[in-house]
């Protein structure tokens, strides 16, 4: 990219930290590609970078940080635990490992990956990342994949309200009942998924806004999230894809767009529904 490098939007989250509202997913990179492709984002302009045990690839994107010459609080990363670890002492190992993965004496964001409702007790699973953030190695906790019944739980039994609930969110899947049960309890969304592995970008509604804005349908869909208020994290291990990503500060979508885009709605997944899911490593 040349010129002048956007400063990406932030949002507070309810207990004062500010996140980048746009930031750089490494789900499904490889980690042999992981230190390049993030290099790259933060190279573009990313401050925000999103993984998790689960990736396995943790500790390419703490070299990654390290090589890039930022300062560590430049850059907001968050991990997430993964389901093999739900009891609270194997939780509490395992943001360790993640530490040391990573090479990091704090994460910005550490998330529960799913709540495996059939598996074991995510209330106790919570109880260790209160313990967590109390610490201060973490900056924030939150959920990922939590419908509004396991956020009423946490909620009821326990005292950290999450940060944040990452979920998956497109245009053939809004998401609007999660979301809105989380705006009303100071829950910020986070969307995984934000293009549905791009199985949206050849609607035609996308395809006419994006012609009449001189825009690809990507872009179209990453506006649309970001006036939303979501926080969103594309990823792609292509230079040229990761420059597009993030050139989303220029330009608007109107009323009618937002709303256009909104009723492509489906209720359509691409990945697992939350209180089914119950895969562990």
């Amino acid at each position: 990219m040349t010129g002048t490098v956007p400063t990406v939007p932030t949002v507070r989250l309810n207990n004062g930290i500010d996140i980048p509202q746009l930031g750089f997913g490494v789900f499904q990179i490889k980690p042999a590609d992981t230190v390049a492709a993030t290099l790259a984002a933060l190279e573009v302009g990313y401050r925000h970078i999103d993984t998790a045990e689960m990736y396995g690839n943790e500790k390419e994107v703490g070299e990654a940080v390290r090589r890039s010459g930022l300062d560590r609080g430049d850059v907001f990363v968050t991990s997430k635990l993964n389901n093999g670890h739900h009891a609270y002492d194997d939780a509490l190992k395992a943001f360790d490992q993640s530490l040391s993965d990573l090479g990091f004496d704090h994460l910005d964001l550490f998330l529960v990956h799913w709540p495996l409702p059939k598996v074991g007790d995510f209330v106790e699973t919570w109880r260790a990342m209160e313990e967590i953030y109390r610490s201060g190695r973490a900056k924030a906790v939150g959920v990922s994949n939590f419908q509004p019944h396991h956020l009423r739980r946490l909620l009821e039994e326990t005292e950290v309200v999450p940060a944040v609930n990452q979920i998956e969110v497109h245009p053939y899947l809004t998401q609007d009942e999660v979301r809105d049960f989380g705006a009303a309890h100071g829950i910020a969304t986070e969307a995984w998924s934000p293009i549905a592995q791009g199985r949206v970008l050849d609607d035609p509604v996308l395809q006419r806004i994006a012609r009449r804005l001189g825009r690809t349908p990507a872009q179209v869909v990453l506006r649309w999230h970001l006036q939303r208020g979501d926080i969103v994290f594309p990823k792609s291990v292509t230079r040229s894809r990761v420059e597009e990503n993030f050139a989303l500060f220029d330009f608007e979508l109107d009323a009618d767009d937002v709303a256009a885009v909104s009723g492509l709605d489906r209720d359509e997944r691409t990945g697992p529904d939350p209180d089914s899911f119950n895969w562990i490593p």
